[in-house]
C-alpha cells in the first residue's frame, strides 16, 4: 500500500513540474526574441522618416502645381503693366462669343460623356466576366490605343474618316460636328472603360442574384442593383471625360477644319496672341469648374476608394 501511495504521489507532482518547466522554456523564448529584436531591429523615429520621404513630392507639387496656379490668378487680375485689376473679367462676361464657346463645351462634353458610357458600361459589364474574358486580352486591346500619342491617333482618324466620307461625295468640313464626336468618342473611351472596369470586377454578386430570386425583372435588376454598385465608376469615369472633352482643342481643331471651338481653342488662342491676362482668366474659370464637379462628386469618390475605385 505504501508503495501505491508513493506512486500516486510522484504522479501528482509531474504536472506541476511539467508546467514550471514550460513556463522557464516560454519565458527564455521571449527574452531571446527581445534580444533578437533589439540586435536587428534598431529604434528608428518613423515620423522623421515619413517627413524625409514626402520632402520631395512636397517640393514637386510647390514648383510645378501651386506656383503655376498663383501664376494664372496673378494674370487674371491684372493688366499688362502688372496693375490690379477686373478687365479680364468684365471682357470674359461681356463678350457674347467667349461665352457661347464656354456653352458649346459643356454641351459638346455633356453629350462625349454620355455616348462614351453609354458604349462602354455594357462592355466593362461583358468584360468583368471571367467566362468571356478568361486571359484579359480584351480590356488590353481598349487600352492599347492610349499608347499612341494623341495627336497621331487624331490625325489617323481624320484620314480614316476623309476616306470614308469622300465615298460619299462629302468631306469632314462638311459635317464638323459629327467628326469631332467621332473623334471624341473614339479617343475617351479608354478612359471610360478603365474605371467602369474595376468597378465591374466588384460588383456584389449575391446581391443581384438576390434581385432575381425575389422577382425583379432584367430590367429593375439594372437599374435597382447593378447601376448603384457601379455609381462610383459612372462617377470617375464621367470625371475623367467630361473635363478634358471641354478643355480639349486638337480633336475639335483637326477634324472639324477648325469650323467647331471649344473653351481649350479659346484658351490657346489667347495665349497665342500674348494675351496672358484673358488666357489666364479663362484657365481660371476651368480650374473652377474643375472644383465644382470634383466637390458635387466628393460623395461618389468615397464610396469609391472603399471598392477600389477612384477618379485620379
Amino acid at each position: 500500500m505504501s508503495m501505491k501511495s508513493n506512486d500516486i504521489q510522484e504522479q501528482s507532482f509531474q504536472p506541476k513540474e511539467i508546467l514550471l518547466e514550460g513556463i522557464e522554456v516560454v519565458k527564455d523564448e521571449k527574452e531571446s526574441k527581445k534580444r533578437v529584436r533589439g540586435i536587428h531591429r534598431p529604434k528608428t523615429n518613423s515620423k522623421a522618416l515619413l517627413k524625409s520621404l514626402s520632402l520631395p513630392f512636397a517640393l514637386f507639387l510647390i514648383l510645378f502645381v501651386l506656383f503655376p496656379i498663383l501664376f494664372i490668378v496673378f494674370y487674371a487680375f491684372t493688366d499688362a503693366n502688372g496693375f490690379f485689376t477686373f478687365n479680364a473679367f468684365i471682357s470674359f462676361f461681356t463678350n457674347t462669343v467667349k461665352l457661347n464657346v464656354l456653352l458649346i463645351s459643356v454641351l459638346i462634353g455633356v453629350l462625349n460623356t454620355v455616348l462614351c458610357l453609354l458604349i462602354t458600361f455594357p462592355l466593362a459589364y461583358l468584360l468583368a466576366n471571367p467566362k468571356i474574358n478568361k486571359n484579359y486580352m480584351l480590356v488590353m486591346l481598349f487600352i492599347m490605343p492610349m499608347w499612341i500619342n494623341f495627336v497621331l491617333r487624331t490625325g489617323a482618324l481624320r484620314d480614316l474618316l476623309t476616306i470614308i466620307l469622300s465615298a460619299f461625295g462629302t468631306t469632314t468640313g462638311e459635317h464638323p460636328l459629327f467628326c469631332t464626336m467621332v473623334g471624341m468618342v473614339i479617343n475617351y473611351i479608354p478612359f471610360t472603360i478603365l474605371p467602369l472596369y474595376s468597378t465591374m470586377l466588384k460588383l456584389d454578386k449575391s446581391q443581384i442574384e438576390a434581385a432575381r430570386d425575389l422577382g425583379c425583372n432584367p430590367v429593375k435588376t439594372f437599374t435597382k442593383s447593378i447601376i448603384p454598385q457601379a455609381m462610383p465608376g459612372i462617377v470617375s469615369a464621367s470625371m475623367m471625360v467630361f473635363m478634358p472633352t471641354i478643355s480639349s482643342y486638337v480633336i475639335s481643331d483637326t477634324l472639324s477644319e477648325g469650323k467647331i471651338m471649344l473653351f481649350g481653342n479659346s484658351i490657346y488662342l489667347s495665349f497665342s496672341q500674348s494675351d496672358w491676362n484673358g488666357g489666364s482668366f479663362m484657365s481660371l474659370i476651368m480650374l473652377i469648374i474643375i472644383f465644382i464637379v470634383m466637390f458635387a462628386t466628393r460623395k461618389f469618390e468615397n464610396a469609391g476608394s472603399e471598392r477600389g475605385v477612384s477618379a485620379w
